[in-house]
């Protein structure tokens, strides 16, 4: 499963997703099951590091995102990823502006696989980087619970 994280500038959101659940499925021990990646809606952040206090937030929980560079989206990915997975409503209109459209039911919105479906606010905006934690938390869960096979299943 080819998972795309999307938010606006892919400094905050988007980049915490990525990491999130790139160690979520590694302690599960998921790895090869999942290529997991983020981007931008925008041009804002090109090339620019995940937000320091995203990043302090993911360090306090003993993830790391060293070398993460905010890049948009493209086209090309909607092709290339099984699920893209926007933070906020906006995004998914941005999304979709890329992308033409969702012929493939490919594009979704990261809280929908909750039982508790909202948009997940711009921590940028808020300074809320808990708030942020916690719904990306709950959201990789979901998407691990939905998508994720244990080797047992497999077999």
């Amino acid at each position: 499963m080819k998972i795309l994280f999307v938010c606006l500038g892919n400094i905050c959101r988007s980049p915490m997703a990525e990491f999130v659940m790139k160690k979520m499925v590694a302690d599960a021990g998921l790895s090869e099951q999942f290529e997991i990646a983020s981007a931008a809606t925008s041009t804002w952040e090109i090339g620019n590091p995940v937000y320091p206090p995203a990043r302090r937030k993911l360090a306090e929980h003993g993830i790391g995102c060293k070398g993460k560079t905010a890049r948009q989206m493209t086209r090309g990915d909607y092709d290339y990823y099984d699920l893209i997975i926007g933070m906020e409503q906006k995004n998914l209109r941005d999304i979709l502006a890329i992308t033409g459209e969702d012929r493939l039911g490919k594009v979704a919105l990261m809280m929908d696989f909750t039982d508790t479906p909202h948009d997940i606010a711009d921590p940028w905006y808020t300074g809320d980087f808990d708030a942020t934690w916690n719904d990306v938390s709950k959201g990789c869960a979901a998407l691990i619970a939905k998508y994720g096979q244990t080797k047992t299943e497999n077999q």
